[in-house]
């Protein structure tokens, strides 16, 4: 059972009068506990896809459905609520509000997701935030500034914050994009350990060697998915070399 289906998706943008269509007919399923890599060419509409199934841009037509939901049937508020409770978001820019501690911005949406929930609520999600970073070796950053810390501890915020609500799907879009080598590196083992643990992941990314870690690598040109590779569950480092050399030879075919 796909978790999020996604059928005849198209998105069309009108720029002075022309028509732009930036998704055509997209058709695909993602199941529960895979991470999906989407990879392509600039411009052929990886993010536009990544938001579209996610709810935070609207189809021009086509259906997706998000855990049995049908989210183009969704009100803008019944869509907020579902984005802030049952999906997880990481960006290439780490959007991190700057008045406030690297702790504070990783509960923030849990505390909008609690509204009304009362002091129980609260003390189980400042348990949950300090668990997560814990696990993700932040805990002691947790009272710096964003300005106080590195790019691959900002990330590993971001995805501490994504987690926080303990979402059923991660959208990642570029998640590797601005750190270097070993951040890069690290912030992908916190993602496919997350992963193996049971949340599933579709990320948007132009590294071969961070797509060579997901179950299955999406190649997506002029709007369509020109093609699809299996990989399976990536398990042991030993595996990596093999996996991107595999990944590379198939998009020299596809045309990378």
């Amino acid at each position: 059972m796909g978790q999020l289906k996604v059928k005849d998706l198209c998105k069309t943008y009108i720029v002075n009068k022309r028509q732009n269509n930036v998704l055509r007919n997209i058709n695909l399923t993602v199941e529960d506990g895979e991470m999906v890599a989407v990879m392509g060419p600039s411009g052929s509409g990886k993010s536009t896809l990544l938001y579209t199934v996610s709810g935070m841009d609207s189809a021009t037509a086509g259906k997706v459905t998000f855990f049995g939901k049908e989210i183009d049937s969704l009100n803008a508020k019944e869509m907020s609520r579902i984005r802030l409770t049952e999906m997880g978001f990481i960006f290439q820019q780490m959007y991190l509000l700057k008045n406030l501690t690297i702790y504070d911005n990783i509960i923030l949406p849990a505390y909008q997701a609690n509204e009304g929930h009362g002091k129980r609520g609260r003390m189980e999600i400042n348990e949950r935030a300090k668990e997560l970073m814990r696990k993700l070796g932040i805990i002691e950053i947790a009272e710096n500034d964003i300005t106080e810390v590195s790019g691959g501890q900002l990330q590993r915020a971001c995805i501490c914050r994504s987690l926080i609500n303990q979402p059923k799907m991660i959208f990642a879009d570029e998640p590797t994009g601005a750190l270097n080598q070993q951040n890069s590196r690290e912030v992908m083992r916190e993602l496919c350990r997350i992963n193996r643990e049971g949340t599933t992941i579709m990320l948007v990314t132009h590294d071969s060697k961070v797509a060579a870690k997901s179950d299955r690598v999406l190649y997506i040109e002029d709007g369509t998915i020109k093609g699809e590779m299996k990989l399976g569950k990536f398990e042991e480092e030993s595996e990596i070399r093999e996996r991107e050399r595999k990944l590379s030879g198939w998009l020299l075919e596809m045309g990378w």
